[in-house]
């Protein structure tokens, strides 16, 4: 993991965060579901597990809206240690479900460039 502005697609947002406690503090609200659960719901998980961890850096969990269309996102946590002792943190939001895409595709015209017509 590097010091870089992480990448976001053009269906997520991206926060960047400075804390003050130490790294393996914030890792363990994160990782810890009794932690996790007071301030991420495990209602609003899609699966209570994480999709991907990796120890101490970075932990991917699948959410779920609560109202309809129900989309799924993925709402990724990776940390770092800044240089005061505390916690860098960046909260990586992204839209994934399938439904989105054909829902962002479906323009009211044909989605072409605009065409020019000679006099």
């Amino acid at each position: 993991m590097s010091d870089a502005e992480p990448d976001v697609a053009e269906t997520g947002i991206a926060g960047d965060y400075e804390l003050d406690a130490p790294p393996h503090k914030v890792w363990r609200a994160l990782h810890t579901p009794e932690l996790r659960d007071i301030w991420l719901p495990g209602s609003a998980l899609a699966h209570p597990e994480a999709i991907s961890v990796t120890p101490g850096e970075e932990l991917r969990y699948r959410l779920r809206d609560d109202a309809p269309p129900f989309l799924e996102s993925t709402v990724t946590f990776r940390i770092a240690p800044n240089g005061s002792g505390g916690t860098r943190l960046w909260v990586i939001h992204a839209l994934t479900d399938p439904r989105f895409d054909r829902m962002r595709r479906a323009a009211s015209n044909t989605n072409g460039p605009p065409l020019m017509r000679a006099a």
